[in-house]
């Protein structure tokens, strides 16, 4: 792979990571009810997930533009929209990527059951999908062979999962009385929503 596309996946993939999710408000809830170091079960469930998303990602994507480059515009364009979208739903405070304003309390759960967890957030959650599939092709050299590529981006995308999952979680209990008050919800919902527009922008227009 490329350095230079390298380093400019490296910021990009951060700002997508830091941005607040399904995965990413699981950690923080985890973080404020069982602690940090029962949350890591679910966060190895999560990263096992995300890294067979973005290998999937990247082997289907890479066959069929393989067969049909033409279909990289339509999943490009697609993947800007459905980005933009995300966004304009948490710049309102909406729909399930939004922080909720109320933390939901877990009860204390086995660690099979965290590592469950955070395995089927992963496979189930359509924004990591949208991310691989949309993010993860331009940055793909198709002269060079795709696994060291693959084992490169993969491995930073499993690094800043995990960084931010812990920040989240660590963060959780002083966010806790943050996120009680509505129009601190809302603040932080606008900044996540900026981010994901800014990266559907970037998607389109590039």
């Amino acid at each position: 792979m490329d350095n230079n596309l390298l380093l400019l996946f490296i910021p990009t993939f951060f700002a997508v990571s830091i941005t607040p999710g399904m995965c990413m408000t699981l950690a923080m809830t985890l973080g404020m009810t069982i602690g940090i170091r029962r949350s890591l079960w679910m966060m190895m469930g999560e990263l096992v997930g995300v890294g067979l998303v973005a290998l999937l990602a990247l082997i289907g994507v890479a066959t069929l533009l393989l067969a049909r480059p033409n279909l990289f515009l339509i999943l490009k364009y697609a993947g800007g929209a459905y980005l933009l979208y995300l966004g304009i739903q948490m710049w309102r405070s909406r729909g399930k990527m939004a922080i909720p304003s109320t933390p939901v309390d877990n009860q204390a759960i086995k660690p099979s059951a965290l590592i469950s967890q955070g395995f089927i957030t992963a496979i189930a959650n359509p924004k990591g999908w949208a991310f691989m599939i949309s993010l993860l092709p331009p940055f793909i050299n198709p002269d060079s062979a795709l696994l060291p590529q693959a084992s490169q981006l993969i491995a930073v995308i499993l690094c800043f999962e995990l960084i931010c999952m812990l920040l989240y979680a660590t963060g959780g209990k002083t966010l806790r009385h943050l996120l009680q008050q509505q129009s601190s919800v809302k603040l932080l919902n606008r900044i996540a929503g900026s981010m994901m527009m800014f990266v559907a922008l970037w998607l389109v227009v590039s």
